[in-house]
């Protein structure tokens, strides 16, 4: 009898036991620390040649601090140098052109109004002296009819007056060709804007060639960085994109990590998380997530257990935000995401 009622006692327990403890390990997972693991890298940037040219100088080899917007290699420029001389020899040239030009253009507009002048001033004394032939013409023929003149007296004011017509016409034609020289202006003046435009475009020219001049000498960017890996040494022939020197910036570091599919979701770009070397165990510094691929690929060969190798994953990259020279590139460490919101 009194087993039987144990019997019964011990089931409603193991069911509250089981409960408890299955409560307790749901807990626990739920509340446990995602992470992901992956490794430092560095963003590293390649400095490249834009024009072509003989190396003459590459001034930092491997691991040397680089200062920023320094010198760090040297190309011959001579052949960009007798380029700039001839197109300088060019405006010269172009300056003195446009120089005569534009006393020439002085000299003829400066004429042409004095030759112009003088012709309205012929053509005006013609007139009057038209005028008064054909009055006095007129008159003779008046006191012929009344007697008191000659023939004679007639046909010398006659031919007067047809003397003077003769002369106001060429006095006229003279005016007309004077004032049609004018476009001779025009073509000097043409000629000068031609010749300024010419200066113009060689100005140009030069400029844009002094920016070609620019780029022989090499420089890093506007950063403090490291020289990692030095690609081409003196005497060698760079071409536009060939790699120079790789430099690694010391303080933009990141941690590359791989996600599983089914985990991608709780990544979201700018997101606090927390960072933690193997090398440094228990010491977390903050990180922020500043990228997330939008491909899946399969997992890299690196990652532990063939389980894991099996999936697809996302590449994130996880920044990290204090304490960047403490990492070294190549070294191994944990992603910590927040749990329900906050990091742990």
């Amino acid at each position: 009898m009194h087993g039987k009622r144990a019997r019964q006692l011990a089931l409603p327990l193991a069911v509250v036991i089981a409960l408890v403890g299955g409560g307790v390990w749901y807990l626990r997972q739920r509340h446990a620390a995602l992470y992901y693991t992956g490794f430092v890298e560095g963003e590293e940037r390649i400095i490249r040649s834009e024009v072509t040219g003989r190396v003459l100088q590459v001034k930092f080899a491997e691991g040397d601090t680089v200062p920023a917007e320094e010198i760090i290699a040297v190309l011959d420029d001579r052949d960009i140098q007798a380029r700039i001389k001839s197109k300088q020899e060019e405006i010269a040239v172009l300056d003195a052109e446009q120089g005569t030009q534009t006393e020439r253009v002085t000299l003829v507009a400066s004429t042409w109004t004095r030759d112009v002048s003088a012709q309205r001033a012929e053509v005006q004394q013609a007139e009057s002296a038209a005028d008064l032939a054909e009055r006095t013409f007129a008159r003779e023929e008046v006191l012929l009819k009344r007697g008191v003149s000659t023939p004679q007296l007639l046909d010398d004011n006659r031919a007067r007056r047809d003397q003077t017509r003769a002369a106001l016409q060429r006095a006229r034609e003279m005016l007309a060709r004077t004032e049609a020289e004018e476009r001779t202006i025009a073509v000097a003046r043409h000629e000068l804007e031609s010749l300024r435009q010419r200066r113009d475009l060689a100005e140009a020219q030069l400029a844009e060639l002094q920016v070609t001049q620019s780029k022989y000498v090499i420089r890093s960017p506007g950063v403090a960085t490291v020289a990692q890996t030095q690609f081409i040494w003196p005497g060698e022939l760079a071409q536009p994109g060939t790699a120079i020197v790789a430099v690694l910036d010391p303080a933009d570091k990141y941690v590359q990590i791989y996600v599983p599919v089914a985990d991608v979701g709780r990544l979201q770009l700018g997101q606090r998380v927390e960072i933690e070397l193997d090398s440094r165990p228990g010491r977390r510094v903050p990180g922020e997530v500043s990228f997330v691929a939008d491909k899946a690929n399969f997992t890299p060969e690196k990652i532990e257990t063939r389980s894991d190798r099996m999936g697809q994953v996302y590449r994130a990259k996880v920044r990290i935000l204090e304490g960047v020279e403490r990492f070294q590139p190549g070294t191994e460490g944990n992603v910590y995401l927040p749990v329900d919101g906050v990091p742990h």
